[in-house]
């Protein structure tokens, strides 16, 4: 059985989750044009290593954020979406 640690509910099955995307840092409310919106929500980069990643806890709609290599499929860590990753 594969599993996910929940910063919120611990070691659940894998099942129990949805993968959101890659995270992205948002751009500048205030100056960015409709292209770099779309480029926010519509593309990931795809690249082969270490990739930051949205996952939600169904049961409990809990969202956070997932450190996960793509290319052993390996989650290397799991936090609470208030700690940015690019500043940890």
């Amino acid at each position: 059985m594969k599993t996910l640690l929940c910063p919120l509910n611990g070691i659940r099955n894998i099942d129990e989750f949805i993968y959101g995307g890659e995270y992205h840092v948002e751009p500048d409310r205030k100056h960015a044009d409709r292209k770099a919106w779309a480029e926010h929500v519509f593309f990931d980069t795809n690249s082969a290593g270490v990739v930051t990643e949205w996952w939600c806890h169904t049961p409990s709609s809990f969202w956070f954020l997932a450190d996960r290599d793509t290319v052993t499929d390996e989650v290397i860590s799991t936090y609470p979406f208030s700690i940015d990753p690019v500043e940890r």
